[in-house]
């Protein structure tokens, strides 16, 4: 008996298999330094930074994953004071926004803590955002990508997943 049609066959299963895989990987994912869950499609890296709020330098720690060219991010930095995490939602708003050449086609608060964003930029990008403050912690989670890649469905799982401290 000939090995040809086992090692075809076997190939045959492997791609089969490897086209039913799923495209997003969800994985719940808690934060290191900070109090929060989400799921993120792909297994998540994380590195911290000092970012500039407005002239108030704080040191901001991402936890991201990327899918086909889109990314799924939750930042958090720890402001000096309630009152200063407040004025910093605006300001990663702001930073955001301009930083993909882009303007906001969305926007809607829930309560006093949290931003709701949607913004188009420059080569298509699409930049969906939520930015939260918890007493003194700041946070914002963000997914990025071009507009034909962006699927509500992943919106909808990473954006109700996502619970901050």
């Amino acid at each position: 008996m000939s090995r040809l049609p086992f090692s075809l066959a076997g190939a045959a299963c492997a791609l089969l298999l490897a086209a039913c895989s799923p495209k997003f990987d969800w994985r719940e994912v808690r934060g290191g330094d900070a109090p929060f869950i989400v799921l993120l499609p792909a297994k998540p890296a994380s590195h911290t930074r000092t970012i500039d709020l407005d002239g108030v330098k704080v040191a901001m720690t991402m936890t991201a994953a990327e899918v086909d060219g889109v990314t799924f991010a939750v930042g958090s930095a720890e402001m000096q004071d309630a009152a200063q995490a407040q004025q910093a939602l605006a300001a990663m708003k702001t930073a955001l926004v301009r930083n993909i050449g882009g303007s906001i086609t969305q926007e809607k608060t829930a309560g006093p803590a949290t931003i709701d964003v949607e913004a188009k930029g420059a080569q298509a990008r699409v930049l969906i955002a939520r930015f939260a403050a918890r007493d003194k912690r700041i946070y914002q989670a963000v997914m990025l990508g071009n507009e034909k890649a962006i699927s509500r469905d992943a919106a909808d799982t990473f954006f109700t997943s996502f619970k901050p401290g």
